[in-house]
């Protein structure tokens, strides 16, 4: 009797492990079509972007790819110079408009002299042509800085979307004796 609940135990078991085992096995993977986000090329995955779909969005929106690109310091950082730049042009724009407005006005100091006789004294111009093409030239500095960044931008992503999927870090550590180490490893 013993002998029989025995194998009745062990058959049942196998019984009910047979079927739970079968149920919980996955499908094969290789043979899945990959998702829209994880497309294959060979051994690589592509990248979400293009290289001169990341150009050119960079161009237009710099930091626009990067952070499409999973790089968001570096999409900050554009952004970040994107608006200290717009700021100063209007900054340097007002002022140059200030030059231009101000640059044939005499202010009068006085209408008398020392002695109280009818004098007019006049102080020479705050503004002179020297000074608004100063100030326009700091318009233009400013202006060519936002280009700059635009194009830098650009260049950024399309050299981020090739590589992509090359693994690669950088690191800084300061040295014992007061200089710094910069330090980078790349997997092929």
């Amino acid at each position: 009797m013993r002998k029989l609940q025995y194998s009745f135990l062990v058959v049942s078991t196998l019984c009910i492990s047979v079927p739970l085992c079968a149920q919980t096995q996955r499908p094969d993977s290789a043979r899945r079509a990959p998702t829209p986000e994880v497309a294959t090329l060979g051994d690589s995955l592509r990248p979400p972007l293009t290289p001169r779909r990341a150009f050119f969005y960079s161009f237009l929106a710099p930091g626009y790819s990067q952070s499409v690109l999973g790089r968001h310091k570096a999409a900050s950082s554009f952004i970040l110079v994107e608006a200290i730049t717009l700021a100063m042009i209007r900054e340097s724009a007002a002022d140059l408009h200030e030059a231009r407005r101000m640059v044939n006005d005499t202010i009068i100091v006085s209408y008398v002299d020392a002695s109280g006789n009818p004098n007019v004294v006049a102080a020479p111009p705050r503004f002179a042509d020297a000074n608004v093409h100063t100030r326009a030239a700091h318009v233009e500095d400013w202006i060519a800085l936002l280009v700059a960044n635009h194009l830098f931008a650009g260049a950024d992503a399309y050299v981020a979307a090739n590589l992509w999927d090359v693994p690669a870090r950088l690191g800084l550590r300061m040295l014992p004796r007061g200089g710094a180490a910069l330090s980078a490893s790349l997997k092929w």
